[in-house]
């Protein structure tokens, strides 16, 4: 059994413990602010849309605070602005706020989350600029390489974009993690497999895998509950989620097998919200399975 975790990857580059610090930019996104929609994707449920930034000193003691009780004082950080589109906006604000993030010494990588259509020159020459400082992560939201489900979850941009918001970003020797979304309604194992395939191909670093949750409140919610789809179940999803594992070259990096979100709005699959469990389910099955990472491949 073998698969590239993120935590021994970290591990073994840092000499110790790595958490991530969520932080936030205050950018919204132009599947939100009418440049491109303004409903957002169909399973965003709008948590945290347009928040103010704030002190971006203040946030990182607050996000240290929370994991404060596992982290060591010699623990590293990951300062990750995590939800909406973080390159989405000025150049100069944006600058301001990375360069807040990175400043603490203990912060290992900067991380940031946004879509590969909004990356333009000014975005991509100030990556650059830090990423000669200290290690950037752009993460991208591809979640399907398939047309059909790419419209219905209105991701907003077609293929080529995401190709060429790779090259670009690995031209500038910074490292990119793509999203993927297993269970998307329609798309068979095998849908999964290839669009796993493709983001091992791309050139990606590294993947997060996140099963489909609905939560309550979103346009998504609306077509479960109209009985139009059906959520996996654990097995499936784990079933899929190894399908994938085995077309990764070995050297990406996975860092997640799953995702969840908040128990209080989270309507389907109810199983998803007991995270140790999946986790604990999808170590066993790898095991069970001899999974490894890439045989696929071979």
């Amino acid at each position: 059994m073998y698969w590239n975790s993120l935590n021994d990857w970290l591990r073994a580059r840092y000499g110790t413990k790595v958490y991530k610090l969520a932080l936030s930019s205050g950018c919204t996104c132009p599947n939100r602010d009418g440049t491109l929609g303004s409903r957002g994707c169909i399973f965003c449920d709008g948590a945290g849309a347009f928040a103010a930034a704030g002190d971006v000193p203040a946030q990182i003691s607050a996000a240290k605070a929370r994991v404060s009780a596992k982290a060591g004082p010699d623990a590293r950080y990951i300062a990750y602005f995590q939800s909406y589109t973080n390159t989405y906006g000025p150049t100069g604000r944006l600058r301001a706020l990375y360069t807040a993030a990175m400043a603490p010494p203990e912060v290992a990588v900067l991380s940031i989350a946004t879509r590969p259509d909004c990356l333009g020159p000014e975005i991509l020459d100030l990556l650059a600029e830090l990423n000669q400082v200290k290690p950037v992560w752009v993460e991208l939201g591809l979640q399907t390489i398939h047309p059909a489900s790419a419209a219905y979850i209105r991701r907003g941009y077609d293929l080529p974009v995401y190709d060429a918001a790779v090259a670009k970003l690995r031209g500038l020797g910074v490292t990119v993690v793509v999203h993927q979304i297993l269970g998307l309604p329609g798309e068979s194992q095998a849908d999964m497999a290839e669009t796993a395939h493709y983001i091992g191909q791309s050139g990606a670093n590294g993947v997060k895998f996140h099963l489909l949750h609905v939560l309550r409140g979103t346009d998504l919610a609306a077509d479960w509950q109209a009985g139009t789809f059906r959520t996996m179940d654990l097995d499936s999803y784990i079933a899929a989620l190894e399908a994938c594992v085995r077309q990764l070259p070995r050297d990406v990096v996975i860092h997640r097998l799953t995702g969840d979100g908040a128990k209080r709005d989270l309507l389907a699959p109810l199983w998803s919200g007991d995270k140790k469990r999946v986790l604990n389910a999808i170590h066993a099955a790898f095991a069970r399975d001899d999974v490894e990472q890439g045989s696929a491949l071979r």
